[in-house]
């Protein structure tokens, strides 16, 4: 997938195919993730970006259907997130947010969830006195190598 390195000016300019739209409405616009993580990966996506609220919906949104699976057995957990920028991992430059549905099993160390982005940083308990000093080289500014 080529990255856009600038902001679009629709979400109709974004590489979201119309056929994976699973749910419309005035303002925002539910498709299956065209690369998902798990299955049930939704893109949560606001039609405007005029104003803060646009987005937010989407995360209000996400978060109830998010809800509604686990409720619905569809899955037992779910993360909630957005990559904002480059740097994020974003490569649309259209906002919007994922829902990426959690099973049991789906990864062997869970703990520290969206923590992960990061390389050697989900594990948090082991930063915190859990045999860091094994594994780790105390740099003694809080950092480890």
């Amino acid at each position: 997938m080529k990255i856009e390195s600038q902001s679009l000016h629709s979400y109709k300019d974004a590489p979201w195919p119309d056929e994976n739209i699973v749910h419309e409405e005035e303002n925002i616009v539910v498709y299956k993730d065209g690369y998902p993580v798990t299955e049930g990966h939704l893109l949560f996506v606001p039609k405007e970006v005029t104003r803060r609220s646009d987005i937010t919906k989407c995360f209000e949104l996400a978060y109830d259907w998010g809800i509604q699976g686990v409720l619905d057995y569809k899955w037992t957990a779910f993360n909630v997130g957005i990559n904002n920028g480059v740097a994020a991992g974003q490569s649309v430059m259209w906002p919007h947010v994922h829902l990426i549905p959690r099973r049991e099993g789906d990864t062997p160390y869970p703990k520290g969830g969206v923590r992960h982005v990061i390389p050697l940083k989900g594990d948090y308990t082991e930063i915190i006195g859990y045999g860091i000093d094994e594994k780790f080289e105390d740099l003694g500014d809080g950092n480890y190598t």
